[in-house]
């Protein structure tokens, strides 16, 4: 009896202890208003936009360098990906002040 006692305890802390857990991420499926402020999109522009518009630049030729070696590997579009795509996507398409690439929908 006192072992069915301890075990049906156990499993109530457990379910209590999961409960906590579960209750504050319940609490942030708000909707977000992520509009980006003034400060965000001009460092953006000043700042972050041609550092990555050099990163693209030196990931293009990284890749070119890089290419024999990439495709004796069997792995030319992934190290595209890498190298030049996804920066160029944060250049490029990313909408200003916003950290992930992609357009916005209005």
């Amino acid at each position: 009896m006192l072992k069915a006692l301890r075990k049906t305890r156990v499993a109530l802390q457990a379910a209590a202890l999961s409960l906590a857990l579960v209750v504050p991420a319940v609490g942030q499926a708000q909707t977000i208003d992520e509009t980006p402020s003034m400060l965000a999109m001009a460092t953006d522009f000043a700042l972050v936009r041609p550092v990555m518009l050099a990163v693209t630049v030196v990931g293009c030729v990284g890749w070119v360098v890089s290419l024999p070696f990439s495709a004796a590997g069997g792995n030319i579009k992934e190290t595209a990906e890498v190298l030049v795509v996804e920066p160029a996507m944060t250049t490029f398409v990313r909408p200003l002040g916003h950290p992930i690439p992609g357009y916005k929908k209005d």
